[in-house]
């Protein structure tokens, strides 16, 4: 027959030398006690710990332990559930010999892992928020790469803007009380226009040059226009 009481005296002596510093018998009857398991310290010296509460029942170790979480530092809540899953599986798997330092062992390598994973994720935040900044950097220095698309979407918004722009423009001056244009002096407005063509319009369609000084002398010629014998080509003739 089992001495289960005997079983637990034993390891509970072995239990405290293993653990003097993190082990604390917080009452007798039932047997209950807590051993706080702390991990690795990190790069940068960061640990996780878990005080761990355990307590005897009747029938261990052929009966599982109680146990829970008494106190925890830096861990989140899918950390303990995942301890709590291990404690379970350990439990299961050392049915009927003595448990507590095999459970308190694989705490422990849990914790580390815990420790890794932050320390991973620490670094590939770091990882990415660097290539982020890397990225703004050659958006800054590059600018928007132009394309057809963005180029007649841009295109296509500025002739809205500009037209909006007229449109609001001519309200105003309409409200002031100036004379509404006329089509040619809206015709003028429109800086796309080329201005030769406005000048044309101002010329009446009838632009053209004339060199005055062909005419200067005109005055001093003695020209007798009625008489049927006229001819300008031979008045030239004469003067060379």
């Amino acid at each position: 027959m089992t001495d289960y009481a005997e079983e637990q005296r034993n390891e509970l002596e072995a239990i405290e030398s293993i653990y003097p510093d993190s082990f604390t018998v917080l009452s007798e009857d039932p047997t209950s006690f807590t051993i706080t398991v702390t991990s690795d310290a990190g790069e940068n010296g960061e640990t996780v710990e878990a005080t761990l509460k355990f307590t005897y029942v009747g029938k261990y170790p052929d009966e599982p332990p109680l146990w829970e979480i008494h106190s925890q530092e830096n861990l989140e809540d899918n950390d303990m559930e995942d301890i709590f899953t291990l404690l379970q599986q350990q439990a299961e798997e050392n049915l009927g010999m003595v448990m507590i330092f095999t459970l308190v062992t694989a705490v422990q390598d849990k914790l580390n892992e815990i420790v890794d994973v932050m320390k991973n994720r620490r670094e590939e935040e770091k990882r990415q928020k660097e290539k982020e900044a890397e990225e703004a950097e050659k958006v800054q220095f590059q600018g928007t790469v132009v394309t057809i698309e963005n180029f007649l979407a841009w295109k296509a918004k500025f002739e809205i803007e500009m037209a909006e722009l007229r449109r609001k423009k001519l309200k105003e001056e309409e409200q002031a009380g100036k004379p509404k244009l006329s089509g040619k002096q809206l015709f003028e407005r429109d800086h796309n226009l080329d201005t030769s063509d406005i000048q044309f319009l101002e010329d009446g369609g009838n632009s053209v040059e004339v060199d005055e000084s062909l005419f200067q002398d005109i005055e001093d010629l003695d020209l007798d226009e009625d008489d049927p014998n006229f001819d300008p080509l031979e008045m030239g003739s004469d003067e060379d």
